[in-house]
Parts: C-alpha cells; sequence; structure tokens
C-alpha cells in the first residue's frame, strides 16, 4: 500500500470515529459513572472489537483477490457505491441526530469493574453488523493484487489503534475540556466532511476500475 493510500485510508477512519454516536455515547457514560479507568479500558476493548471486523474484512478481501480478480473488481464497484451513498446521506445532514449522551448504550452495571467496561465496548462494536459492511466497502477500495499478511495487518492495525485511541482521548480528557459538547456543537460540519471525503474516495475508486 502507498503511503497517500494508507494517508486515505487515515483519514476515513478518523473521520468516522469522530462522529458521534452509540459508541461514543457508551464511552461518556462509563467515563462519567465509573472514572477515567473505566473509560480508557472501554474505549480500548470498543477498539479491539472493531479490530476483530477489520481483520476479518480485510483477510477475506485478499483471499478473494488471490482467486478471483473479477469478483473482486464487483466488490469494489459495490464497495464504492455503498461509501457514495453514505457520503451523500452523511453531506444532506442537516441537523445533529439525538444528543450522543442520549444515544443507545448497554444497561447500567455495577461501578469500577473493569471486566464489564471491557464487556461494554466489546458488545457495541461486535453487536453492530454495519461495522462489518462499512469496512467491506472501505477495504474493497485498498486491497490490491499481491495484497499479503503485511497489507492486511495495517488495514486492521490502522482500524482499530484509530478506534482505541480516539475514545481514550475521548474518556482521558471529557472532564476537563468538554469534548462531547465540543462534538455535538460539531456533528453536522464532522458529518459533512466524513461524506466530502467517502463521495471523493468512491468517485475515484469507481474510474479507476471502470478506466
Amino acid at each position: 500500500m502507498t503511503v497517500s493510500a494508507w494517508l486515505s485510508l487515515l483519514a476515513i477512519c478518523v473521520l468516522g470515529a469522530l462522529s458521534p454516536g452509540p459508541s461514543l455515547a457508551l464511552v461518556i457514560r462509563n467515563t462519567v459513572n465509573r472514572g477515567r479507568g473505566a473509560g480508557l479500558i472501554t474505549a480500548v476493548s470498543h477498539g479491539l472489537g472493531v479490530g476483530v471486523y477489520a481483520l476479518a474484512t480485510a483477510l477475506g478481501l485478499a483471499a478473494v483477490i488471490a482467486t478471483h480478480e473479477t469478483l473482486h473488481s464487483a466488490i469494489t464497484l459495490a464497495g464504492a457505491g455503498y461509501l457514495l451513498w453514505l457520503g451523500a446521506s452523511a453531506m444532506r445532514a442537516g441537523h445533529p441526530a439525538a444528543e450522543a449522551g442520549a444515544a443507545p448504550a448497554p444497561a447500567d452495571v455495577m461501578p469500577g469493574r473493569g471486566a464489564a467496561a471491557a464487556r461494554d465496548g466489546l458488545t457495541m462494536a461486535l453487536l453492530n453488523p454495519k461495522i462489518a459492511v462499512f469496512f467491506l466497502a472501505l477495504f474493497s477500495q485498498f486491497v490490491t493484487p499481491g495484497a499479503g499478511a503485511p497489507t492486511v495487518a495495517l488495514l486492521a492495525g490502522t482500524a482499530t489503534v484509530v478506534d482505541a485511541g480516539w475514545y481514550a482521548l475521548v474518556a482521558t480528557g471529557l472532564s476537563a475540556s468538554g469534548g462531547a459538547a465540543w462534538l455535538r456543537r460539531r456533528q453536522v460540519w464532522i458529518e459533512r466532511l466524513t461524506g466530502a471525503v467517502l463521495v471523493f474516495l468512491a468517485l475515484s475508486t469507481a474510474a479507476t476500475v471502470l478506466g
């Protein structure tokens, strides 16, 4: 994978992590209710759950392209179409959705239990099938002929580190900086920026495949 391609992947992963949603709500709630340690554990476990989806997706695409390049081209075009739809939907965002703090999250557990916080984060990630669909669409734009273990590891590792790192930052700086309120105020613009990047990636990839 080229440096420019990896930077594109990194930018999309970062923007995706920044978008407020149920996962952010979970990290905020565990941090507020059970302390910074619980928030950090939730962040890391959520990142690991995302990494499971990312690794499985990257491995599957690498296996497909090794034997069926035509099928991979079809998956790439389908993925570009899905990313285009996601991007267009995000760019049309006119009003923030429900506040991050009001998003759904798993039921409360006893405070101070690291295992419960880890379970919360892992469950939130693994029980969200949209993550798998998103990675299938996203990674199909980056897995190319000859992709081996280093590329697969880079794809999965980038997604994992960005997700866990962002939520760890939220847990660390939440009480001091008002991070949740900052995100809610800027949710529309985050969504629109993410949408613009996704649309650009989808169109450029489709042009490459069709050209």
